[in-house]
């Protein structure tokens, strides 16, 4: 019975995150509540930011081990919102990757994992996408209600953070390579 029931809400979250945008996703509790965005950038002229909160919680790679956004201090930050019952979430994360690659070490990449019930189906997610930047473990979304500006209500969203750690610009939907450096250069 309760293979059946994972089984069945897994298909429902699947179903619910599709490439229409602008439609409602659902299934299970993992994704209720966000919507799949449609790739639209809003960049925050810097006279405007607003501080970005800080993001702790556990590593995805070892539950044990915390991971803080102000580890990063100083560094320009792009936060990456997924979850992987996510088809949009899934497309992007190669171009996460190379924009991780193309960046640099002076940007810092940072995953939040949300609306995953358990660890094992997004740790399979990093492993297969080859994804080498930290992740943090967030099964109920709450560090996305510290967004108060640009709240990341979309899924897969992007943020990102400036050197001063101020919210710069936020990305609703899927993002490319090729847009998210322009981003990360509009933003220094």
């Amino acid at each position: 019975m309760r293979r059946a029931l994972a089984a069945l809400l897994a298909t429902l979250a699947l179903a619910g995150c599709s490439a229409d945008t602008g439609s409602q996703a659902g299934g299970g509790g993992q994704a209720v509540g966000f919507t799949v965005g449609d790739g639209t950038v809003t960049i925050v002229p810097a006279d405007q930011r607003q501080p970005a909160p800080e993001l702790e919680g556990p590593s995805l790679a070892d539950a044990s081990t915390s991971i803080s956004s102000a580890q990063f201090e100083g560094k320009i930050l792009v936060v990456n919102v997924w979850g992987s019952w996510c088809a949009p979430c899934r497309h992007e994360a190669p171009e996460l990757v190379e924009a991780d690659a193309q960046l640099g070490d002076d940007v810092q990449f940072l995953g939040l994992n949300t609306r995953d019930l358990s660890e094992a189906p997004a740790q399979a997610f990093v492993r297969n996408f080859g994804i080498e930047y930290p992740n943090i473990f967030d099964p109920d979304g709450a560090l996305l209600l510290g967004f108060g500006q640009l709240p990341p209500k979309a899924i897969p969203s992007t943020l990102v953070i400036d050197a001063q750690g101020r919210v710069a610009a936020r990305v609703i939907g899927e993002v490319d390579a090729t847009t998210l450096v322009q981003i990360v250069g509009d933003v220094r």
